[in-house]
């Protein structure tokens, strides 16, 4: 069995990824048969030495591949082996603007809805959650490192809270597209302007602060808003990338 020193946190790869990646690994070699449990959510946060949410994204991956089912009370089992057909959302190209506005969309009717059903069913420990995703990001920002996995976790810590496990497994099977990667996303130095992600901090502090207070209004307003800041940004990066000289 893949031990917490056998993940090794490779460039691009977040540590839900990474463990995903090992517990697929051990499906596969046979040390996890049909229908076995799976370690708990508390063994493998010990194991691995992180939080229950990196736990929870891991297991989601490999909910959304067929290769686990959770049942209510019980645990986590594996399945039998199948072959998966290719996934949707696959095809994203979130270096072509076509395909982030069509994301976005998608994302504005799904993630809109979602602030405002955490902001009225969040539980204490997933407002520390999100609070725990959201200052992650801040530090990312400040230290000029590059935001993807820590803005992926805020936002699926929020479709947690609304208690309804479609909502982490959809944004789960959209993660391919939902936050653009390399180029577009500005990782190299000096590949992004200097302006690129100002607001964000802002924008989620907002959506974060109405979850808190419970104001689902307030955070459907706050959501709808960053999710049109996210497309300027991304229209900004490209307007960037067009006028550096090749």
């Amino acid at each position: 069995m893949a031990s917490e020193a056998q993940i090794e946190v490779q460039q691009g790869q977040s540590l839900a990824s990474m463990i995903s990646s090992a517990l697929r690994q051990d499906l596969q070699a046979g040390t996890f048969l049909p229908g076995d449990r799976l370690p708990s959510e508390s063994t493998l946060t010990r194991q691995y030495s992180v939080s229950r949410t990196v736990v929870r994204e891991a297991i989601a991956i490999l909910r959304a591949d067929g290769l686990v089912e959770a049942r209510k009370g019980a645990g986590v089992f594996a399945l039998p082996a199948r072959q998966v057909p290719e996934q949707p959302f696959n095809d994203l190209a979130t270096q072509r603007i076509s395909s982030v506005i069509e994301l976005l969309e998608l994302r504005t009717v799904f993630e809109v809805e979602s602030a405002a059903l955490a902001a009225l069913r969040r539980s204490a420990v997933q407002i520390e959650e999100i609070l725990d995703a959201h200052r992650t990001v801040g530090q990312c920002l400040q230290d000029g490192a590059p935001t993807r996995d820590a803005d992926f976790k805020l936002h699926f810590a929020i479709a947690e809270a609304t208690q309804n496990r479609r909502f982490p497994e959809f944004l789960q099977l959209i993660r391919t597209g939902i936050i653009p990667r390399g180029d577009l996303q500005g990782e190299a130095p000096g590949s992004r302007p200097k302006d690129y992600n100002l607001h964000l901090q802002e924008e989620h502090g907002l959506i974060v602060d109405a979850i808190i207070e419970g104001d689902a209004d307030a955070a459907r307003a706050h959501m709808k808003s960053h999710l049109r800041g996210s497309l300027e940004r991304y229209k900004a990066l490209l307007r960037h990338q067009r006028s550096d000289p090749a």
